[in-house]
């Protein structure tokens, strides 16, 4: 038999804990092509992406390395072109095939995404312009099962690529990643997949009292503009389970296009997502935090050898990948990858493997850098500059209880850890450096009328206005906020 091939499907934005096999009330019978293909393969419910943000979570993924080591802070700064990742490689041995969005390269998204990176820890105390877009929730009057068109469109181009290589069954093996925009806000659904989810299963998450500095920024950058009344916050998080329905449904149709098409018994199919989405938990939207809602993700494996039916709880991350497809595609392992294969769990092979997860964040929505260690039941999290912070995961599942100090063996335990992982205050220099050198040169350029922004608040009249950029990125920016970045500038923390 020749090489496998691989199918994965690299969804956007989806809570790992939203799945009908995990019992979730609202989705108990709304993800059953997901439920089916757990049936058939090995789903790890204890899944983390390695950096809450697109760009990042998928620089970490295709190099197969931590951001502190490939310096993809945020979602401008990515890779690099020239460094190395397995959509590189694989080619020595698989025709390739990417269908969606890719987002791993430096270079990409708006002017005021990067300012709100780089100037997080600036002090600026303004809201960020919201886009509407980001606000908007809407339910459609129809009942198209074709919700997101765009997105059944990417699937129609799968399938359409999985019916050639069916037609050469001797040819190259193929590896094939799909990426769709579901269940990335816009919050937008119809009738048909609202329906799908019972209005009175879907929960109304505690309004959570903490008071964190990094948290209250977030509240602030964040910018809810609606309130957090019952019926919103019900009807947002009714909305985006629906997108995850009709999700669902995508994946269904490409899993089902494999068998269909007689590939199945050779080919691995994987199911993903870059992270979560926190709707309304901790009174916060969007990804970009340390809370489940956000940083945990959905993976499932199937193919040749993988144990069907098998649901580890063992932790497992995003940075696995790149050596579970090395080893899939029957590649050599690179030196200095930072994570494992996952197949020999998947293939029930052994059960001796690294017993955490880590993450960090250094992008949008921070006031600072933020590294998280998830081991057992718990959750240690280090913003510098600020205090830490230490969840119980089994007892508080909300992480709405802080145990910092009630728990300082643990607390020395997973610091430990943690630092052998990442040089903390390394990091976080070599971060604030890259921020202050990044906003330097583009405040310069800026001042020359280099630039135009044409996002959000800017769509219709485009400038090249610095302070009307500026103003783009935080509401009322005025002459005290550019010396506040002064102040930064000046600053060695």
């Amino acid at each position: 038999m020749s090489k496998p091939n691989i199918i994965h499907f690299h969804a956007e934005s989806w809570d790992g804990r939203l799945l009908g096999l995990l019992g979730h009330p609202a989705l108990r019978h709304a993800t059953p092509h997901i439920d089916q293909l757990a049936e058939g393969g090995t789903t790890f419910e204890n899944t983390y992406c390695s950096h809450p943000i697109c760009c990042s979570s998928r620089a970490n993924m295709w190099s197969g390395r931590y951001t502190q080591h490939a310096e993809s802070w945020n979602n401008f700064k990515g890779l690099e072109s020239h460094m190395w990742t397995l959509l590189d490689e694989l080619p020595r041995t698989h025709t390739v095939k990417t269908i969606g969005k890719l987002d791993y390269l430096s270079g990409g998204h708006s002017i005021p995404a990067r300012l709100w990176a780089w100037l997080g820890s600036a002090g600026i105390d303004k809201p960020p312009y919201i886009p509407p877009a980001s606000e908007r929730y809407e339910i459609e009057e129809n009942e198209r099962l074709r919700c997101h068109e765009k997105d059944w469109r990417l699937a129609d181009e799968a399938i359409a690529f999985l019916e050639t290589q069916a037609e050469q069954p001797n040819g190259k093996p193929f590896f094939m990643t799909l990426s769709t925009g579901l269940v990335h806000a816009t919050f937008r659904t119809n009738r048909y997949w609202l329906e799908k989810i019972p209005e009175e299963a879907v929960d109304i998450p505690p309004m959570d009292p903490g008071t964190h500095p990094c948290h209250q920024y977030q509240r602030l950058a964040k910018s809810w503009h609606h309130g957090f009344d019952d019926t919103t916050v019900r009807t947002l998080r009714r909305i985006y389970f629906a997108m995850c329905a009709e999700a669902d449904a995508i994946v269904g149709a490409v899993h089902d296009a494999m068998q269909r098409l007689g590939l199945a018994d050779n080919t691995y199919f994987v199911f993903t997502s870059d992270h979560g989405e926190l709707a309304f938990e901790h009174q916060l939207l969007g990804k970009m935090s340390f809370f489940e809602g956000s940083v945990r993700v959905p993976l499932i494996l199937t193919g040749p050898g993988v144990a069907a039916g098998q649901r580890r709880h063992d932790l497992a991350s995003l940075i696995d990948l790149c050596p579970t497809f090395m080893e899939m595609a029957g590649l050599p392992p690179r030196e200095g990858l930072d994570g494992e294969s996952l197949l020999p769990p998947a293939r029930g092979q052994t059960s001796q493997r690294r017993d955490w997860a880590y993450a960090c964040f250094t992008g949008a929505t921070l006031n600072t850098s933020g590294y998280m260690l998830r081991k057992g039941r718990w959750k240690y999290i280090v913003y510098v500059g600020y205090p830490a912070q230490l969840f119980d995961i089994a007892a508080d599942p909300g992480e709405l209880e802080d145990q910092l100090d009630n728990e300082p063996t643990v607390v020395a335990e997973l610091d430990a850890i943690l630092r052998s992982v990442v040089d903390v205050d390394e990091t976080h220099r070599r971060l604030m450096a890259y921020n202050r050198d990044s906003f330097r040169q583009w405040r310069r350029q800026a001042k020359c009328g280099l630039y135009v922004d044409r996002s959000y608040g800017l769509r219709d009249h485009p400038s090249s206005d610095y302070w009307k950029i500026m103003n783009n990125a935080f509401s009322g920016f005025d002459h005290e906020d550019e010396k506040k970045i002064e102040r930064w500038l000046d600053s060695k923390s």
